[in-house]
């Protein structure tokens, strides 16, 4: 699974940071690698917790 998931995200951000226009563009390609998987770890926190209280529910 880990191999699909490096396979499908291989980016050389290296050369996208030796590429860059300024500084500020260094910030975004931050910020979008992490995006994907701070959404991933909200969808999981949101599935716990609706699980959690529908659970208690019961």
């Amino acid at each position: 699974m880990s191999m699909l998931l490096y396979i499908i995200q291989e980016v050389d951000i290296d050369q996208k940071l030796k590429d860059a226009p300024d500084n500020n563009y260094s910030i975004g390609v931050f910020i979008g690698t992490m995006l994907p998987f701070v959404i991933l770890v909200a969808i999981a926190y949101l599935v716990y917790r609706y699980n959690k209280k529908r659970i208690k529910e019961d």
